[in-house]
Parts: structure tokens; sequence; C-alpha cells
């Protein structure tokens, strides 16, 4: 928006024009409107930043014309303009969400310098608003790249919790795309506008994570020289994701089951209970049922936060995705690093396709930006694949001399692009014993 537009309602022509002129002349774009409906009809049809609206019009009134306007365009500012110094309609104004009111003839002086303020207000609020959507276009459900049906499934029943108060419980491997799915989920619920806090349990010691997810009192321990918010504070009144809960301690799993009954925690080094109000999503990539049995989790925490629980697929269990996934960070990591990369040649596609993916659609993702950052052409092919791409994995689990054997020569093959003469200097072999392994062990060497 470089050059800020204010619409002008008012019935008095003169007024009206001189008050636009005036603006015009202060670098503003401005539009006129004699009454509400062809307020509205530049209103739908315009991008304004500004309305200065009169309180009496023909077909309506400006004070309730503001609160029309904030409802169907909360960015955008309305200052109401009055004959009469009421007391009355400046404050109703206010409460319908005007930036201002003034009287007309009394503040001229004020005029410009309001304009001003109010411009800037409305501008600050439509990049604000821009961010907020762009951040849930990011985080939707719509960014979840698939069109196989255990994708789709999981989707669907996600979405159908997400719009209740729900407490979740996500489970799939690693990399099936467990925060995507928080992330998706707290978009779409009612809580989309309040912070969304992750905390991965693994990622702190034990006796850290407790002081990390509820806070601390100055002295609680050496060290604490001051009080500290925990993240559960932090996330207030929005959504918190517990990742990885089968690290967290039975000591703490005590403690979150109390807020998860109650809402109601107690900061270290404290005697006051706080309250929460904050929706729980957790996620784990281990069999939590295991964990009862090993004695390693509580079952009544268990039977809490699975009231709703969702498994993500394994991406070999969707392996009709592989190519969607593969193209579309292709476009992403094409665009960040600035190159002209537009395809995967058919043996690329082919060995990603075959591949047992353990670490799902994260290596994926490592796998095509590694490639796109190797890459010297505008296509991807098999010789930017890591090794494991060009070995069978009953080799490189076998630990006997050929499989190692055939597979550090696979390696060379790949290291040298196919010159077999070259692979043969480098393992220090007669070329025609190369040609013999390569039969023998039937080695890849189309690069």
């Amino acid at each position: 928006m470089t050059q800020p537009s204010i619409l002008i309602v008012d019935d008095e022509n003169k007024l009206r024009q001189l008050l636009g002129r005036i603006l015009q002349l202060e670098g503003y774009r401005v539009w006129e409107a004699e009454n509400v409906k062809e307020a509205w009809r530049i209103l739908e049809r315009e991008e304004i930043t500004l309305v200065l609206s009169d309180v009496k019009l023909p077909d309506g009134n400006g004070v309730e014309l503001a609160a029309q306007i904030k409802l169907k365009f909360p960015a955008l500012e309305i200052i109401v303009l009055t004959a009469f110094g009421s007391i009355e309609d400046g404050v109703k104004a206010i409460k319908n969400g005007a930036f201002d009111y003034i009287i007309k003839g009394d503040d001229n002086d004020k005029i410009i310098p309001l304009v001003s303020k109010a411009i800037n207000k409305s501008i600050l609020q439509h990049k604000i608003f821009r961010l907020e959507n762009k951040l849930r276009r990011q985080f939707s459900f719509e960014n979840i790249v698939g069109n196989s049906a255990e994708i789709k499934a999981a989707i669907n029943i996600s979405r159908r919790v997400a719009v209740t108060d729900t407490t979740v419980l996500l489970l799939g491997e690693t990399g099936t795309g467990k925060e995507v799915f928080a992330q998706a989920i707290h978009q779409e619920s009612q809580r989309q506008s309040r912070s969304f806090v992750a905390v991965n349990c693994s990622s702190f010691l034990r006796e850290i994570l407790e002081s990390e997810l509820f806070g601390y009192k100055a002295g609680a321990f050496t060290g604490a020289l001051k009080d500290k918010k925990g993240l559960w504070e932090e996330a207030e009144g929005g959504t918190i994701f517990l990742d990885e809960i089968a690290e967290m301690s039975m000591d703490l799993q005590a403690k979150l089951l109390r807020v998860l009954e109650n809402g109601e925690y107690i900061k270290l080094g404290d005697t006051k209970t706080m309250k929460s109000d904050v929706r729980i999503i957790a996620a784990t990539n281990r069999d939590l049922s295991q964990e009862i049995e090993k004695g390693t989790f509580r079952s009544d925490l268990y039977y809490r936060l699975s009231v709703f629980a969702i498994k993500l697929p394994a991406l070999r269990e969707r392996a009709e995705d592989i190519s969607l996934l593969a193209e579309h960070y292709l476009r992403e990591f094409s665009h960040k690093t600035n190159r002209q990369i537009t395809g995967m040649d058919k043996e690329f596609l082919i060995k990603i396709s075959r591949y047992s993916w353990k670490g799902n659609v994260r290596e994926l993702k490592n796998t095509i930006e590694r490639a796109v950052i190797l890459s010297d052409s505008n296509t991807l092919t098999p010789d930017l694949l890591p090794i494991e791409f060009h070995i069978n994995s009953d080799s490189l689990n076998r630990m006997d001399l050929a499989s190692v054997e055939q597979a550090h020569i696979q390696k060379v093959l790949y290291y040298s692009k196919g010159n077999k003469a070259e692979a043969a200097r480098l393992l220090n072999i007669g070329l025609t014993t190369l040609y013999r392994k390569i039969e023998e062990y039937q080695l890849d060497t189309g690069v």
C-alpha cells in the first residue's frame, strides 16, 4: 500500500470537496461518497486505508457505519466527524471501533495530525493481518502434501478434532510430521490468535524440563536470581505441543496429570497455585502401552492424553506421495537457493520411490535439499543421492567381507561418476579386476 487511500463520507458537497482537496495536497488518494450506499460500493471495490465519516447521513448514521466497517474490514480505521459536540456520539463511536471523533469547524487544526496517526495504525494493522494470514496458510492443513488415502484420513480426523478443545495425542515414527499436524490443528482451532508453544521433552535434562515448562520463583534453586515465566504461562489461552512426551520423567508426568485434570500447576519454589487455560497436544514415536508395562509411563496420564489419538502414516505406507513431496521440496529449495532446477530424471525418481525412508518425510526433505545444493544442472540425477540409495539394503546391514567390499566398490564408482579407470585407480586394483567385481556384485555403473 504505497499511497494510502482515504474515503470521505459526507452529504455536504462543499465541505467534502474542501476536505478532499486538503488531504490530496498531503499526498493521499481521496475517494468521496455522499451516503452510506455509495460508501459501501467504494469500500468493496477499492483498498481503503481510512474512512472519514459524518455522523448524520441521508441513509444512515456514521457511528453505526463505523461498527459495520470494523466488522468487515478490521484493519481499516475510521474517524467520525460531527457538526455538534455530542459526547454520547463520541463515546459510542469509540466503542464501535472508531479511531477518534472530531467536531467540524472547531478541530480543523487537529485533522491532519489525526489522519496521519490513524493512517499509520491502519498500515500497521494491514501488515499484521497479512502476516497472520500468511502464517495460517503456512501451517494449515492445505499445506500438507499428499494424495494418498492414508494421509487424507489423518488430515480429515485432525480437522474434526481441531475445532474442539480436546487433548490430542499424535502417534507416529520420527519424521512423519507430528509438529506440522500440531500446528495445523492449532491454526484451525478457536485458539489460533494465541500462542503455539512447541516443547521437545527430549531436549532438556529431566531436572530442567520442569522449570522450563512451569517457570520458577527467585531463589528456587542456585542461580535462580529472579522470577521466570514458564512455557506454560507463555502459551496461556493458546496451545502447547509436548513432543517426545515419553521422555518426560515420572514425577513430572504426575504434575502434568494435575494440569490436565484441573488446569492447575505450581512454579518451582512457589506455594501459590497457578490456573491455566492451555490446550495440550502431545506426540511420541514410542508405543506408550509398552512404556506403561516397563513402568516408565503413567497409565492414568496415557488415558488423559489419548482422549483423541491420531496415528500418522510412515512414508513407506504412503509411497504414492513420495514423488509429490519430492517435487514440493524441489520447488522450495530451488527458490531458497535461487537455482533454476526444474525436475528430476527417471532414475532419480525410481531410486527415491524404492527407498525405505526410515526417517520419513524429514529424511526425504533433507535428501532433496542436499541434491539441490550439489546439482550442477537443471535436473536432479541419481549421483546426487547418498551412497545408501545405490546399495542393496541387505548389503548395508550385513558385515561379512563380501558385503563390505561390495558396498565400498559401489561407493567409489559413484564418487568417480562411473569412470571405471578412475575407480580402479582409487581402489588400487586392476581395471580387469574391477570389471569382474562389477559383474560379480551386479553393481550400478550407470551414472
